[in-house]
């Protein structure tokens, strides 16, 4: 079975593992997903990410929890097949001013939104994570 939206697949696995206190995800892989799952553990948002290389590739995903609570509040997708957001390095957007992180597919690879605007470059805005 073929996904329409993977890296949907893979926000929503990850926000309903934490709803139900999980401490590790499973998911099919792909170096984009492994991608984001190394910049939310750049950030802090994860503990750690492994990648199995089985017959079905699949990343697992260690959630990180602060007392009991997920430290992911919001993991949300901005741009999807059918409407893809695309944002120079200007107008890149502030999540909770500043507190959170919007991931950004740029030529250079994924980053985060502040790196982006560091390095000047604009591209399409995957999810924003709080």
């Amino acid at each position: 079975m073929s996904l329409s939206d993977p890296i949907g697949d893979m926000l929503a696995r990850i926000k309903n593992a934490q709803a139900r206190n999980h401490t590790k995800v499973e998911l099919p892989s792909s170096k984009f997903k492994s991608k984001i799952a190394e910049v939310l553990k750049s950030e802090g948002y994860i503990i750690d990410y492994k990648i199995n290389d089985d017959k079905k590739p699949s990343i697992e995903i260690n959630l990180k929890y602060n007392s009991g609570n997920p430290v992911i509040n919001t993991i949300e997708r901005i741009s999807k097949p059918g409407r893809r957001i695309f944002s120079s390095a200007s107008s890149l957007p502030k999540i909770n001013n500043g507190l959170g992180i919007a991931i950004v597919s740029t030529p250079q690879g994924v980053m985060t939104d502040v790196d982006a605007r560091k390095k000047k470059l604009g591209g399409e805005i995957i999810c924003k994570v709080f």
